[in-house]
C-alpha cells in the first residue's frame, strides 16, 4: 500500500522567532514501522519545505497514495482538515492522528465525513494493523486504539496497550525527511525521544493521558545508536531530547551521558527537566556530555497557583535547581504560564518578580491554554468557561477561556504577558549579561518575537 504521511502547512510564532523547524518525529516512527511491513511510504513535512496546500494537493494527485495520514498540533487543526479533505476527494483513505486528534476523535468523525479513521495515542502498531486490514479487506472493529465510522455512527475501539519495550521500535525513518534543512543557529538539528510516559498530574498537560502515567525508557545503548546515526549519516550537531522529563530516571540519564562520551559523539544538546529531578552529580554529567541548556517548566512564582496546577514542586526547589544549573555551566530556559484559574494580579506580579530573581538565560511566558484531553479543559468545559472552540486560536498567545467568578478577564491576561516579556527582556541585568556574552542574536530574536506577537494580535483584532 502507498502511504503518504503529512505534517500540514501551518504557522507557528515560536518557529518564526527561533527560525527553526523540528523533524516530525512521530511521522518518522510511523513510516519506519510501515516500511518494515513492506509498505511504500513518503513523508511530506510542509513546514520545513515551505509547501502550500496546493503543493500537497499536487503531491496527492501525482503519486496517488492509497492512504493519507495527517498529524497536527491543536493550532494546526484547520490546516490538517484541509489536507484530509483533499486526500478524500482524491479517493484515498484518510487517517488523523497525534495528540490533538487523539482527544477529539469522536467529535472529528461525527463532524467531518472526509475523515475515515483516527489513530489514538501511540500509533505505530495501530496504523500497521489498519493498513494490513485495509489491504486485505478485513474488518477494523478489533483494532485497538482506533476510532472509525460505521455507517453514520462513530465507534471507538478499546485503547491499545502501551509499547512495553521501546527498543523494539525501528529507528525513525530519517531517510524520508530533508534532514539537511533542519537547522538551529546554523547547525544541522534533529530531535529524539528517549522515553514515553509521565507519572505527574499537571492539570494543563495531556502527556500522561497520551503516553500513560507509567514511565518507559529506551536503553542508553539504543539511544546512543540513534545519536550515532544522526551524527555520522546526517551530520547533525545539535539535538533536542523531546522527553517530558529527560532526567526522571537519573541513573539512566547518566548512562546516556556516559555513552555519548564513550562513543565520542560531538553534539550539543538540549532537554526538558523538572526541578525536583536535578542534582549536582547529574548536572555535571549532563554538561560533560554536551548539554548546553535545560528547559524548566517553572509555571508560576506563586506556590498557591503551583498547587492548583498540581505541579508537585515547591518554590524552594526551583531556586535550588537554578543555582545548581548555573554552577554546572548549563544555560536555563524558564517557562511560565499566566492566567491559570485562580490567578490574580498579585500572583502574576509575583511570577514576574520571580522570573527576574531566577535570572534565567531565557524566559517564556504563555497564556494558560486548556488543550483537549487535559484535566483543565474538562473542568473549564463543565463550567461553561470555554470562550473559543476554534482550535486555531489555541496557540498560547490567545485567551480562550474566562472563569468570571474566579478568574481574570482574558484581555487583562494578554496584557500581562506583554508586560512580563518587556519586564524581563529589557531589564538592565539581562541586557548587561547579553553584552558580556556577546549574544547579539538574542536581542534580534527578542525584537522579532515582540514584532511577531504584536502583528498576530493586530491581525486578529485583539489590539
Amino acid at each position: 500500500m502507498k502511504v503518504l504521511l503529512v505534517l500540514p502547512p501551518s504557522r507557528s510564532s515560536i518557529r518564526e522567532v527561533l527560525e527553526t523547524s523540528s523533524p516530525p518525529l512521530g511521522l518518522a516512527y510511523l513510516a519506519s514501522c510501515l516500511e518494515e511491513e513492506g509498505e511504500e511510504v513518503r513523508i511530506m513535512d510542509c513546514v520545513v519545505l515551505g509547501a502550500s496546500h496546493r503543493d500537497v494537493k499536487r503531491e496527492i494527485e501525482s503519486w496517488s497514495p492509497d492512504l493519507v495520514g495527517v498529524t497536527a498540533a491543536t493550532p494546526a487543526h484547520n490546516d490538517a482538515l484541509r489536507v484530509l479533505k483533499e486526500a478524500k476527494e482524491a479517493g484515498a483513505f484518510t487517517v488523523a492522528g497525534g495528540p490533538h486528534f487523539s482527544f477529539i476523535d469522536l467529535e472529528a468523525l461525527r463532524k467531518y465525513r472526509f475523515i475515515d479513521f483516527v489513530v489514538r495515542g501511540e500509533g505505530e502498531e495501530t496504523l500497521k494493523e489498519l493498513v494490513r486490514a485495509l489491504e486485505r479487506g478485513r474488518d477494523v472493529s478489533e483494532i485497538r486504539g482506533l476510532t472509525y465510522r460505521r455507517g453514520e455512527v462513530a465507534k471507538r475501539n478499546p485503547d491499545r496497550p502501551l509499547i512495553e519495550n521501546l527498543d523494539s521500535l525501528p529507528m525513525p525513518a530519517y531517510h524520508l525527511l530533508p534532514m539537511g534543512m533542519y537547522r538551529f543557529e546554523g547547525y544541522r538539528y534533529a530531535t529524539t525521544m528517549t522515553s514515553r510516559g509521565c507519572p505527574f498530574r499537571c492539570t494543563f498537560c495531556a502527556s500522561s493521558k497520551l503516553f500513560g502515567k507509567r514511565w518507559r525508557g529506551r536503553s542508553p545503548g539504543n539511544v546512543a545508536d540513534e545519536l550515532e546515526l544522526l551524527v555520522y549519516k546526517y551530520k547533525v550537531r545539535n539535538v533536542e531530547f523531546l522527553d517530558d522529563t529527560f532526567t526522571l530516571n537519573a541513573r539512566r540519564a547518566e548512562e546516556i551521558c556516559d555513552e555519548i562520551r564513550r562513543r565520542g559523539l560531538d553534539i550539543s544538546w538540549a532537554c526538558s527537566s523538572r526541578v525536583d529531578t536535578i542534582n549536582r552529580r547529574l548536572l555535571s554529567k549532563l554538561k560533560a556530555a554536551g548539554c548546553y541548556i535545560i528547559y524548566y517548566g517553572v509555571e508560576s512564582g506563586s506556590q498557591r497557583i503551583l498547587n492548583l496546577m498540581k505541579k508537585g514542586i515547591r518554590i524552594a526547589q526551583v531556586v535550588k535547581a537554578f543555582k545548581e544549573t548555573v554552577k554546572a555551566g548549563i544555560e536555563r530556559l524558564a517557562s511560565f504560564i499566566l492566567g491559570f484559574p485562580g490567578e490574580t494580579v498579585e500572583t502574576i506580579k509575583k511570577t514576574i518578580r520571580f522570573a527576574r530573581f531566577l535570572n534565567p538565560d531565557y524566559v517564556q511566558f504563555t497564556i494558560c491554554t486548556p488543550y483537549p484531553g487535559t484535566e483543565l479543559y474538562h473542568e473549564l468545559k463543565s463550567k461553561g468557561a470555554i470562550l473559543v472552540e476554534d482550535w486555531s486560536r489555541y496557540d498560547t498567545l490567545t485567551p480562550v477561556f474566562w472563569l468570571r467568578e474566579e478568574g481574570m478577564p482574558p484581555w487583562e491576561v494578554a496584557r500581562w504577558v506583554e508586560r512580563a516579556y518587556v519586564s524581563f527582556y529589557t531589564s538592565p541585568r539581562f541586557l548587561i549579561q547579553q553584552l558580556r556574552k556577546k549574544r547579539f542574536i538574542v536581542w534580534r530574536k527578542v525584537f522579532k518575537a515582540v514584532r511577531t506577537y504584536l502583528t498576530r494580535r493586530v491581525k486578529r483584532g485583539d489590539i
